[in-house]
This record gives structure tokens, sequence and C-alpha cells, in this order.
């Protein structure tokens, strides 16, 4: 009933889904004035290997099959655990772009009156869209049946997540102060009620 092109039709769906909800956000973003910016080399790095690992090397890998040594059958729970995961975090990534509003920035940055969004998933952790990346990337893993490809997204978040947060929540305690770090104490980072 279920072979690995239905996980691969489901991640390119999702994806696609990605790039849809985020491309409204990006062309309003740039119409918003930047206040201050807080982009690096490290800040380059670590969007470049997110989307390395959540789109080239699995966009990759459905186009040649490379590298087919890593390949293993696929699950029928796990193409329907990787459905729910990829369906899940599209919409935290969704909510989180839409409660964000014009303070949302692909970078480091701080808008033109800028304010502390601490509504809708921004209620539940600091920072819902490195959330949505994890269950995209956990989805991803669960609907490639390749080692390679399904844990390239994984990694590539990982290495954005650190690379970003702390220098993000510093900017946002520079920014916010005593309102941010009391924000900091109400809520988890990135999984509600875990971390």
């Amino acid at each position: 009933m279920f072979n690995a092109s239905v996980g691969e039709i489901i991640w390119v769906l999702g994806i696609v889904a990605w790039y849809v909800i985020r491309y409204p956000f990006e062309r309003r973003a740039r119409r918003v004035q930047v206040a201050r910016t807080a982009r690096t080399l490290s800040d380059r790095i670590g969007l470049a290997t997110a989307f390395f690992g959540l789109a080239i090397v699995p966009g990759f890998y459905l186009a040649t099959g490379i590298p087919k040594a890593a390949d293993y059958a696929p699950y029928p729970v796990a193409i329907i655990l990787g459905t729910f995961t990829m369906l899940l975090g599209l919409w935290v990534f969704r909510r989180s772009h839409k409660e964000l509003g014009r303070n949302w920035s692909i970078t480091l940055e701080i808008r033109e009156k800028h304010k502390l969004v601490s509504s809708g998933p921004y209620a539940l952790v600091r920072h819902p869209m490195y959330t949505s990346f994890l269950l995209i990337a956990l989805g991803q893993a669960f609907l490639l049946a390749n080692w390679v490809a399904g844990l390239a997204g994984l990694a590539g978040f990982a290495i954005l997540f650190f690379l970003r947060v702390n220098k993000e929540e510093r900017m946002m305690l520079e920014n916010f102060g005593p309102e941010y770090r009391d924000y900091m104490e109400r809520t988890k980072r990135l999984i509600p009620y875990l971390y």
C-alpha cells in the first residue's frame, strides 16, 4: 500500500506549501523599514545550512536517487507520522508568520515600530518559527526513506538554531529589555513546557 514515492510526494507538496506560505510575507517584509540588523556571516551560514538540509539534499536525492546505499524500506507508520508532523510544522509556520505580521524578517532584524509579539504560538514558545522548522525536518526524516536525505533537515535545522537563537535573544533583550526578560521567564525556547 505505501511505498517510498508516497512519502516523497508528500514531502514535495510540503516544501511547495512552505514556499507558498512564506512568499507573501517575504514580499511584504521588503516594504517595511529595518531599524537595526544583526546579520553576520554565521547567520548566513545557518540559513544556508538549513536550506541545504531541508531542500537541496532531499531535492537532489529525489532527482537522482543518490545516495542509493542509504535507502531503506519505507514503513507506513513512518509516512503517516511524517505527514502529520509536516502538516503540524506548516500550520505552526503559517501561524508564526501571521502573528509576527510586519515584524517578520528572514534575518536578525528589528523593524521600524517593532513590537514584542507574545500571542498565538508565541504564547507557548519564544521561537515558534524554529519549532516549525524542527517539525518540518522531523516530517522529512519520516517521509524520505533514505538516511542521508531524511536526516539532512534535522542537521540543517540544528546548525541554524544553535548559530542564531542566542544572538536573536540578545537582540530582543537589547531592544525590549525587562519586557522580553519577563517573556523569557513565561515561555520555553522551542518546545512548549520542555525546552
